[in-house]
């Protein structure tokens, strides 16, 4: 559904767009979760016949997981999204790397608050792995790891094309 709203959208602004139109899935397990939910509830009633599998967005995850030579966990928040994400890489022994960012505790028992090493006895980070939990606001500190990372690496990258 995202790849058709990235068609639709037709904007070159956008994500979606760029993912759509370079085969790129983007994957919600949770998009009938909220709002959005809702409206696909009462389209339902104005226009049966849409049917959404998520449980096919679930095969794509896991087979990515699997088949991927090494895999990483960059995990913004926590919840759904990184319980996905991790028993993805449950499925092929564990991610290569990982870094987890979001303000949340372990002692209330929340997924999100688990730290790596919780993943790591799970077998969701392989146990040679150096995961990293920083504690802090993910839409905050986020932005400043990748420009850090941009930053160390500036004569990696490739010039981009004139215009673009």
């Amino acid at each position: 559904m995202i790849a058709r709203l990235g068609k639709e959208i037709d904007n070159p602004d956008s994500i979606y767009y760029w993912a759509q139109k370079n085969g790129i899935p983007v994957l919600s397990p949770a998009l009938t979760d909220g709002s959005l939910g809702d409206m696909i509830f009462f389209h339902s009633y104005k226009r049966p016949g849409l049917v959404l599998d998520i449980v096919e967005d679930l095969r794509l995850i896991n087979t990515q997981a699997i088949f991927a030579k090494r895999t990483g966990m960059i995990i913004l928040g926590g919840g759904l999204v990184k319980h996905h994400i991790a028993n993805a890489n449950l499925m092929r022994n564990g991610a290569d790397f990982s870094v987890y960012v979001n303000t949340a505790q372990e002692f209330d028992g929340s997924d999100s608050g688990a730290r790596p090493d919780e993943a790591v006895s799970w077998g969701k980070i392989r146990p040679d792995a150096t995961p990293v939990k920083v504690y802090a606001d993910a839409s905050l500190v986020f932005p400043l790891l990748v420009a850090e990372t941009f930053a160390q690496n500036a004569g990696s990258f490739p010039e981009p094309p004139p215009g673009a």
